[in-house]
């Protein structure tokens, strides 16, 4: 698999998996063993059924999230791509309740695909800008603060 053929596949899984919400395809686009190594994340996502657990939940909080890639860059078997997620808050988040406020973060990811699939995910996102615009209160909060993706981050104040 040569680099435009990584990106078409990385393209692919945004738009199917995260924008369009296909959880179906997810054994398609992801090794049975993949691995994200997302330092954010409250517990680790190993597997298909891991990654479908985070995309739902990530789903529910933000249903109509939009990723646009901007840059994507391939070399050997990685692929690193920067983008901008935009949607609505319309789902709680462990530690947030809905606010319904419409939001945009920023991030840049590294997949490393193997054969034909993703085996392996590093990614980085403005979780701080993103719990500054869900910020409305102590009231949304609760004493469960830790993220549940990369576009849901810990409220203000939370290490």
């Amino acid at each position: 698999m040569g680099s435009d053929e990584r990106k078409a596949l990385i393209r692919r899984f945004v738009e199917e998996v995260w924008n369009d919400g296909n959880l179906d395809a997810l054994a398609e686009f992801v090794t049975p063993d993949f691995m994200d190594h997302t330092p954010e994340q409250p517990e680790p996502v190993q597997g298909v059924e891991a990654i479908r657990r985070l995309v739902s939940r990530c789903r529910e909080a933000f249903p109509d999230a939009r990723f646009t890639i901007h840059d994507m860059i391939a070399e050997r078997d990685r692929v690193a791509w920067r983008w901008t997620a935009r949607g609505t808050h319309a789902g709680d988040l462990p530690g947030l309740l809905a606010t319904g406020r419409q939001v945009t973060t920023t991030g840049i990811e590294i997949y490393r695909v193997a054969g034909m699939r993703i085996a392996e995910r590093w990614g980085v996102c403005d979780r701080h800008g993103l719990a500054r615009q869900l910020d409305s209160g102590s009231e949304t909060r609760s004493k469960n603060t830790k993220g549940v993706c990369a576009i849901a981050p810990r409220p203000p104040g939370e290490r």
